[in-house]
C-alpha cells in the first residue's frame, strides 16, 4: 500500500516537471517568434524610411531643375526685352555670343550645366552687379559652382579678344561726317578713365586717386563707332594717363600706331607723332561752346572740332559703365579678376555694337559727355611719344585750314 502510494507521488512529480518543461518550451518558442516579428518590423520600417528619403531627394532634385529652367528661361528666352534687361543683349546676340565662346573661347558644358546657362549667369552678374548668394537663390546653384563657372566664362571671353577687338579704320578723304572729315588718317580717340576696385590694405596708397577713391586707371582706345580698339586696365589710380600710354606703347602686344596715322587725345597727353592733342590755354570742352559762342581764332576752332570728335571716347566710357553695373562699384573679387572683368566688359561691348544694329542703351544721359592692316594701315609702328617741330607745324596748318574754311562758309 505504502509502496503504491510512493509510486503515485513519483508519477505526479514527473508529470508536473513535464508540464513545467512544456510551459517553458512554449514560452521560449513564443519569445523567439516575438523576436523574429520585431526584427521583421524593424526591417520594414527601415525600408519605408529609406524609400521615403529617396523619394524626397528625387523630388527635391526635380524641383531644383525646374527652378533653374524657369529662371534661365525668364532671363533669356521669354522675350528680347527680358533678355536685354538681364544680359544687355537681345536673344540673337546672346546665341551668337554663346556660339563664339564655344568655338573660339573653348567653353564647354559641364555635366549639370549648359553653356547657355553659364553665359546667362555671367552676363547677369556683370549687368546688375549681383552677389553670389543672390544667384544661388535664383538658379538653385551652389556658391562654389557659380564662382567656378563665372571664371570659366570670363577666361573664355578673354580668349576671344582677337575676334572681338575692333580693327582700326582710318578716316578717308571722302568722309562726310562733320566731326571727323578734317582728321584724315585718324584712327579714333583715346583717354583714361577710373574704375573703382577693391585692393589689399598695403596697395591702397598706390590705387588712391586724386579724389581719394580706390580705382584703377584704364586706358581705352576706341573707333569712330564706339568700339574698343585697345584696352589696358590694371594701372594704379595714382598713375598719370601719359604714364599708362607709354606703357601701352612699349608692350610687345600693346597699342600699335603705324607711321602716318594718329589718335585724338586730350591735353593730358603730349602732342607728338601719332597723338594729336588740343591747344592748351584755349576753350576746349563742348559745354564751353554752348549759348551761341563762336570761335575767334584758328586754335579755338581747332579745339572745338577736336573736342567734338574726341568726345567719342568719353561717350564710349559712359556707355560701358552704364551697361555693366559691376564697373560702377567696388567688387570683392581679387584685383587680377577685377582687371579681367574690365577687359571682358569692353569686349562684350564690342560684341553688342557689332551684333545689334540699334543699341537701346545709346540714348539720354547714358552716353552723355562725362568728365573723364586689313584696312591698308601699314608702316613702322610708333613706340614712344616725342614732340617735333614738324608735328606742331602740321597741327598749326590744319587749324588754319579748318578755320579759314569755316569762316569762308559764314562770311
Amino acid at each position: 500500500m505504502c509502496q503504491s502510494y510512493l509510486l503515485s507521488l513519483q508519477l505526479m512529480d514527473q508529470l508536473k516537471n513535464t508540464k513545467r518543461m512544456r510551459i517553458i518550451a512554449s514560452l521560449i518558442v513564443h519569445l523567439e517568434m516575438i523576436n523574429d516579428y520585431i526584427v521583421m518590423l524593424m526591417s520594414v520600417c527601415a525600408y519605408i524610411i529609406s524609400d521615403c528619403h529617396e523619394r524626397k531627394m528625387s523630388w527635391s532634385a526635380y524641383d531644383r531643375c525646374l527652378v533653374r529652367h524657369v529662371s534661365f528661361d525668364r532671363i533669356v528666352f521669354v522675350s528680347d526685352k527680358a533678355c536685354l534687361e538681364n544680359t544687355r543683349m537681345d536673344r540673337r546676340s546672346f546665341h551668337s555670343l554663346c556660339h563664339l565662346l564655344k568655338t573660339v573661347g573653348q567653353l564647354e558644358p559641364s555635366k549639370n550645366m549648359g553653356v547657355e546657362e553659364m553665359v546667362a549667369i555671367f552676363l547677369h552678374i556683370l549687368s546688375h552687379d549681383v552677389k553670389n548668394r543672390v544667384i544661388q537663390r535664383q538658379f538653385m546653384r551652389s556658391g562654389e559652382t557659380i564662382s567656378r563657372r563665372f571664371n570659366y566664362v570670363l577666361h573664355a571671353v578673354l580668349r576671344c579678344h582677337k575676334e572681338l577687338l575692333k580693327e582700326p579704320e582710318p578716316i578717308q578723304e571722302d568722309c562726310t561726317d562733320g566731326r571727323w572729315k578734317w582728321f584724315k588718317n585718324c584712327l579714333g580717340a583715346l583717354d583714361g578713365t577710373y574704375i573703382k576696385v577693391n585692393v589689399l590694405e598695403a596697395d591702397k596708397p598706390r590705387y588712391r586717386t586724386r579724389k581719394g577713391e580706390l580705382a584703377t586707371n584704364v586706358l581705352g582706345v576706341c573707333s569712330q563707332d564706339m568700339q574698343f580698339i585697345y584696352v589696358l586696365p590694371g594701372w594704379e589710380g595714382s598713375a598719370s594717363d601719359a604714364r599708362v600710354l607709354r606703357d601701352a606703347l612699349s608692350r610687345r602686344n600693346g597699342l600699335k600706331v603705324p607711321q602716318g596715322f594718329y589718335y585724338l587725345c586730350d591735353a593730358g597727353y603730349m602732342n607728338g607723332e601719332g597723338f594729336l592733342t588740343p591747344y592748351r590755354g584755349q576753350r576746349y570742352h563742348l559745354k564751353e561752346w554752348r549759348h551761341g559762342l563762336q570761335p575767334t581764332t584758328p586754335q579755338e576752332y581747332f579745339n572745338m572740332k577736336h573736342s567734338s570728335a574726341r568726345n567719342v571716347i568719353e561717350r564710349c566710357f559712359g556707355l560701358l559703365k552704364g551697361r555693366w553695373a559691376i564697373l560702377r562699384n567696388k567688387s570683392f573679387y581679387p584685383i587680377k579678376t577685377q582687371v579681367r572683368i574690365i577687359s571682358a566688359c569692353c569686349l562684350l561691348n564690342n560684341h553688342i555694337r557689332k551684333e545689334m544694329p540699334v543699341d537701346p542703351l545709346e540714348s539720354g544721359t547714358m552716353v552723355a559727355e562725362v568728365d573723364n592692316n586689313e584696312h591698308g594701315i601699314i608702316g613702322e609702328r610708333i613706340t614712344h611719344i616725342k614732340t617735333s617741330e614738324a608735328w606742331s607745324t602740321w597741327r598749326d596748318n590744319l587749324a588754319t585750314e579748318m578755320f579759314n574754311a569755316w569762316r569762308g562758309r559764314h562770311s
